[in-house]
């Protein structure tokens, strides 16, 4: 149930910033911003799912499987970047009076029930340290979306996604598959025209697109956690 933030309705208000499951955070990916590519290269493969628009959404993989989050460890969260989308929970951005303001989700398993967790409000009403950072975090996270659909659309003009299976080979040599996402096809890529890659540069569009093919390198990794798991 999300509610518009306020200091009389939520004055006692506290989130848990722990990460684990018993928190949420079993889920398998999470939309990403262009803008984040490197720093989220070091850790995941960064793919691009259809959305209900006929475009695309840019995502980074956790799992393999719905529900399977192999960065969750005993100690949290084991990369040093999350991206935008997770640090942001349980906020989002809502549209109030022709303006956008903090929402938060009260079903979400952050919100704390007692004395554990973040406060979000001072006693006398202001906001917290924690709240503030966290209202930065949507704010870099709404103005990267937008930014990001010039981006998505950019690479659809050029036809530059292709759909892709990985196969996974189990140790007893059954297989699973992983359908249903996009990458960037680097053969239409080379084949552009310098006219055409000097746009790419001067929209800032090249790093990102290289960011998510050298993050593609991940899967192996990805498939690693996956295998130690089920062994």
């Amino acid at each position: 149930m999300l509610q518009l933030l306020n200091n009389i309705q939520h004055k006692d208000l506290r989130v848990i910033i722990q990460r684990g499951a018993q928190w949420g955070d079993d889920f398998m990916s999470a939309p990403v911003t262009a803008d984040e590519f490197r720093k989220l290269q070091a850790h995941y493969p960064i793919v691009f799912q259809r959305d209900d628009k006929g475009g695309f959404v840019p995502a980074v993989l956790f799992g393999l499987q719905d529900g399977q989050n192999l960065f969750l460890s005993d100690q949290g969260w084991d990369a040093d970047y999350l991206p935008l989308s997770v640090q942001r929970l349980p906020f989002s951005i809502g549209i109030a009076d022709d303006e956008l303001r903090m929402m938060v989700d009260m079903d979400s398993k952050r919100i704390s029930q007692g004395a554990e967790g973040e406060a979000v409000f001072l006693p006398q009403g202001g906001t917290t340290d924690f709240t503030e950072n966290a209202n930065s975090v949507l704010r870099a996270l709404h103005e990267g979306m937008q930014a990001t659909t010039d981006f998505i659309q950019t690479l659809m003009t050029h036809d530059l996604l292709e759909s892709f299976v990985l196969d996974i080979e189990r140790p007893d040599g059954s297989h699973g598959q992983l359908v249903g996402y996009y990458i960037l096809n680097e053969e239409r890529l080379a084949a552009l025209d310098a006219g055409t890659v000097a746009l790419l540069h001067q929209a800032d569009y090249l790093q990102p697109i290289y960011m998510a093919i050298a993050s593609l390198s991940n899967f192996t990794k990805l498939i690693k956690r996956h295998l130690a798991r089920e062994a």
